[in-house]
């Protein structure tokens, strides 16, 4: 377990734990781009379209217009993101960016970077 003091980072994981619980998808992500602004998401899974929390996250922000990423956070009963997620991050915003990997409860396991 990793404890998370930076209150930003707090938030991105508040939001990607309530847009999981409400929508009760298998993946909820939220990413914050470097102008503060935060998008939260959560996995799609329909017989045409399968996309993780993450790359709707990231969808969200780039068609916002945001130019990078500060922080992403993931959510879900495993607290993993897959190598194609990183890639997208990276696509976006570059390499280096924290990934807070956590359990459905918010509890932060793990931090990777894109």
């Amino acid at each position: 377990m990793i404890e998370i003091t930076d209150p930003e980072d707090k938030k991105i994981l508040t939001l990607a734990r309530s847009t999981r619980a409400r929508t009760a998808a298998a993946q909820g992500a939220s990413v914050r781009d470097t102008d503060g602004r935060t998008y939260a998401a959560a996995s799609v899974d329909l017989p045409s379209l399968r996309l993780s929390a993450v790359k709707v996250a990231v969808a969200m922000a780039v068609s916002s217009g945001s130019q990078g990423l500060e922080a992403v956070a993931v959510l879900g009963e495993e607290a993993a993101v897959s190598e194609d997620d990183l890639a997208v991050v990276r696509d976006f915003a570059g390499s280096g960016v924290p990934v807070l990997l956590a359990t459905p409860d918010g509890t932060v396991q793990e931090q990777r970077t894109s």
